[in-house]
């Protein structure tokens, strides 16, 4: 099946994989809980930053606009505990803490890359239909 979105001349062949049977409530609970994990703007953003390799934690925060200092430590320590990041500290004075994506980083950003190519495509577009909506509701 071929997608033409609006505005856009991107078109390709669509295949989305769906479970043949039904998940069952656990299935359900863990797949919530690790798309809430990777599925927030701050990580796709750390993820993305993070993608041509090793940074120290000021260089992801300039890279990361509009992060504040507590939020990337949060996501930092979330992404480190989900085996996405590894947190390396150096004994310096000062100390240096270097971040960079795992194996399983990478898988996470490999996957993330359409998204990004999608969102960079109809950006325009769904800004119009906002702008849209938001007229007709006035």
């Amino acid at each position: 099946m071929k997608n033409q979105p609006q505005g856009g001349t991107f078109s390709t062949e669509t295949h989305i994989p769906v479970p043949e049977d039904t998940l069952s409530a656990a299935d359900c609970r863990g797949l919530a809980d690790a798309l809430s994990s990777v599925g927030d703007k701050w990580t796709i953003l750390v993820v993305g930053a993070l993608a041509g390799g090793e940074l120290r934690y000021n260089e992801i925060q300039r890279r990361v606009n509009g992060i504040s200092q507590r939020m990337l430590t949060l996501t930092l320590k979330r992404l480190e505990l989900d085996g996405i990041v590894t947190r390396t500290l150096f004994p310096s004075v000062p100390p240096r803490v270097d971040y960079e994506l795992t194996d399983l980083g990478q898988t996470l950003r490999a996957a993330l890359v359409p998204l990004h190519l999608w969102a960079a495509q109809n950006r325009g577009t769904m800004a119009k239909h906002r702008a849209r909506v938001r007229s007709e509701r006035e």
